[in-house]
């Protein structure tokens, strides 16, 4: 998938648990783990929020967007403009 989860190194910047961020934000460790591993499909723009002001970062600091040209061509071919 050429979105990646970064929250592992804006937590380390950061000097935080992720136990201590699952509880500030008000979601289960094991959501949060899942979130931190990629294996979720997609995130609440709320939880994103809070973890942005958890850590007092933007979202860009915790997605990253790997161009792969297979998205590009899937895209031109879908029809929607």
């Amino acid at each position: 998938m050429p979105i990646r989860i970064t929250l592992d190194a804006a937590l380390a910047k950061k000097g935080l648990r992720a136990k201590q961020v699952a509880a500030a934000i008000g979601v289960s460790e094991t959501h949060l783990s899942l979130f931190r591993s990629g294996k979720v499909r997609g995130v609440r723009f709320s939880t994103l929020a809070k973890l942005c002001a958890v850590l007092d970062c933007q979202p860009s600091e915790l997605l990253v967007y790997d161009p792969d040209p297979a998205d590009l061509a899937a895209a031109e071919g879908d029809g929607e403009d």
